[in-house]
C-alpha cells in the first residue's frame, strides 16, 4: 500500500498536488465548499486567494480578491478601498457574506474576513 501510494504521488503534477493540499486544508475547517455556495444567503468560505485587482466602480476605488478552495473560485469585492493590508496572493481567508452571481461569477461584496496563518 505505501508503494501505491508514493507511485501516486510521484506521478502527480505540482498544480494537482497543490489542489488537492488546499482542498484537503478547506475541508478540515469545515465551511462551506466554493462549488456549493448558496445564493442570496449568508455564506461562510474559506480560500485561498489566486489574484487582486483595483478597480473603480461607481468612481470610486474597489479591490477585488479572487479565492479558491481548490474546487470553486469566487471573488470577494470590497467597495471603497484602495488596498487592504495583509491580503496578498497565495493567502488564506475565511470570508463571510452573502454570495450573488453576476454572469459566471460568484460575488460577495464587502464581506467580513479572517486572515488565516500559512
Amino acid at each position: 500500500m505505501a508503494l501505491k501510494g508514493l507511485l501516486k504521488k510521484v506521478g502527480t503534477s505540482v498544480e494537482v498536488a497543490d489542489r488537492e493540499r488546499l482542498t484537503d486544508y478547506c475541508d478540515s475547517l469545515g465551511l462551506t465548499r466554493l462549488d456549493q455556495l448558496p445564493l442570496r444567503t449568508p455564506v461562510r468560505f474559506a480560500g485561498e486567494v489566486t489574484s487582486l485587482r483595483i478597480v473603480p466602480r461607481a468612481g470610486a476605488p474597489a479591490v477585488e480578491v479572487a479565492l479558491t478552495d481548490g474546487r470553486g473560485t469566487a471573488v470577494a469585492v470590497f467597495l471603497g478601498r484602495g488596498r487592504i493590508r495583509g491580503i496578498t496572493p497565495g493567502r488564506r481567508l475565511i470570508v463571510e457574506g452573502v454570495a450573488l452571481r453576476e454572469g459566471t461569477e460568484t460575488i460577495v461584496y464587502n464581506p467580513a474576513y479572517e486572515l488565516l496563518a500559512s
